[in-house]
């Protein structure tokens, strides 16, 4: 992103949420394919019941996916894959080098970072946790609706449907669409299919956590606590 693209993003984060330095959002979703010939065929079937890959998706407030990452197996937690990312890389790398307030959100299912803010676990009722976590979804939603509308458009995507394709074909069938989407977007092309019908997945099962962030994390999402209280 552009530092103009980085500062109306944030702007709009803001406006959305309170929660400041937000510039895109992540988030998984499954592709369901047909069960893979090679041995390895177990680690594609999903705790849905099905076969599929996890495609990682971060998108930006304009609906435009800034990176897809659908090389794991079903079976693959969202944190695992966020830690093998190229993007888990920059943005560890972007922070140690200065920029301290550049950031993404993410559901419970990735790992709560200086630069990747997740919501709390066990907020209560009416709490200062519960109400940020609320705000913090209404940032998020613009993530589920890029999904929606991305799979609305290319609908062999959906889970309804199946890509026939080994494993290493469907990359190159997600990445492509996702390519399309956007130049969908660039020169707002509309259709009958931009409705929104994506469910995100219920969080489920513990998020990798690295250690060395940890309470640094902590201490910057408690700082954005204040404006809740």
């Amino acid at each position: 992103m552009t530092d103009n693209e980085k500062l109306e993003a944030k702007r709009y984060f803001f406006e959305k949420t309170r929660i400041p330095g937000i510039v895109m959002c992540v988030d998984g979703t499954h592709i369901k394919i047909l069960k893979p010939a090679a041995g390895n065929a177990h680690l594609y079937y999903n705790r849905k019941g099905y076969y599929s890959v996890n495609a990682m998706i971060i998108c930006d407030h304009k609906q435009r996916i800034r990176y897809v990452n659908s090389r794991y197996a079903g079976a693959s937690h969202d944190s695992f894959i966020w830690e093998n990312s190229d993007t888990s890389t920059y943005f560890q790398a972007q922070y140690e080098n200065g920029d301290r307030s550049t950031r993404l959100l993410g559901e419970s299912g990735y790992p709560l970072l200086p630069w990747l803010i997740t919501p709390f676990r066990s907020a209560g009722v009416d709490s200062p946790e519960s109400r940020f976590n609320k705000s913090h979804s209404k940032g998020r939603i613009i993530v589920e609706r890029t999904i929606g509308v991305w799979k609305n458009w290319c609908r062999c995507l959906l889970s309804a449907r199946q890509l026939h394709y080994a494993p290493e074909k469907v990359v190159q069938i997600v990445n492509v669409a996702a390519a399309l989407h956007n130049i969908r977007i660039h020169y707002n092309i509309s259709d009958e299919y931009q409705e929104e019908v994506y469910e995100p997945d219920e969080y489920v099962g513990e998020p990798v956590q690295p250690q060395r962030y940890t309470n640094e994390a902590t201490q910057i999402r408690n700082e954005m606590l204040r404006s809740f209280l």
